[in-house]
């Protein structure tokens, strides 16, 4: 009897392509959220997803299925590390399938290499952390940097502000900085809250294993009430158990919030479910 060759993951992966059987593939997406409303398909508005299922559409004659993503962001949210998955029922290979995508894809977008995953696999379940980045321009007035950023013009205290940022660690009950969808905990374990500056640029750094809808820019808004001196580590901690919202809700724009990175290993839903997500 002959002998079975063995061949790589991606040499199969071809093969199934060029057969047409289904192949689900994972990458990573890069977006400037400017023009988007949020990631998540919005019936009559512009989408991210929307986009990468429209260019996946003109590649796969069998109708491609929904593309999945590891956080839904909200209207304005920048990516450079989101996660997508999808399942692709063409002939093309995966680098060619890519290329192919990318080249259809609008100057916002971009996606990276594609690498085949199991069936069934979503990004959002198999997230272990994700990380947003907020960033300021802690300077004078600049329209090129502060598209991506908010401008503040008062000088900032950022080691007061990486001190409360602490009070955030941990596993705590946020709904005074998010809302949760109905029926689900408000309960979130973040791992770290970074504030760093260099030079006038500002950033502030936060991963957890799931975030509730506008978490991470009301935890930013109070972050920055204490780099202006209007509030301390304790007031942060206060409001964090006070179980209203924090500031009366107020949260910092959406321009200046990143989804950084996504870094993948759970094998299990977390719970609460996805990261920073817009709704329709």
């Amino acid at each position: 009897m002959p002998r079975k060759s063995c061949r790589s993951s991606s040499s199969e992966a071809s093969v199934n392509a060029r057969e047409g059987s289904p192949v689900r593939y994972s990458a990573r997406v890069e977006y400037d959220g400017t023009d988007f409303a949020g990631f998540q398909v919005n019936p009559g508005r512009r989408t991210v997803q929307g986009e990468l299922e429209a260019a996946l559409a003109r590649l796969d004659p069998s109708g491609p299925g929904p593309i999945d993503a590891a956080g839904r962001t909200d209207a304005g949210v920048h990516a450079s590390g989101q996660v997508i998955a999808f399942t692709y029922r063409g002939r093309s290979s995966a680098s060619e399938l890519g290329r192919a995508l990318d080249a259809l894809l609008p100057a916002d977008v971009s996606i990276g290499d594609l690498h085949r995953v199991p069936d069934g696999f979503d990004p959002r379940y198999a997230a272990r952390y994700r990380e947003y980045r907020y960033t300021v321009w802690n300077g004078p007035r600049s329209p090129l940097r502060e598209r991506h950023a908010l401008g503040v013009r008062i000088p900032l205290d950022t080691v007061a502000m990486a001190e409360a940022g602490t009070a955030f660690i941990g596993r705590h009950d946020f709904a005074a900085f998010g809302a949760a969808k109905p029926g689900r905990s408000s309960v979130r374990t973040v791992h770290a809250v970074r504030v760093t500056r260099k030079a006038k640029v500002v950033t502030i750094d936060v991963a957890a294993d799931a975030f509730l809808r506008g978490m991470v820019r009301r935890m930013v808004a109070l972050l920055i009430e204490v780099g202006l001196g209007r509030m301390d580590a304790t007031g942060v901690a206060a409001a964090l158990g006070a179980g209203r919202p924090a500031l009366d809700g107020a949260s910092a724009p959406p321009h200046g919030l990143c989804l950084r990175r996504v870094v993948l290993g759970r094998s299990e839903p977390a719970e609460g479910g996805d990261g920073e997500h817009g709704e329709p």
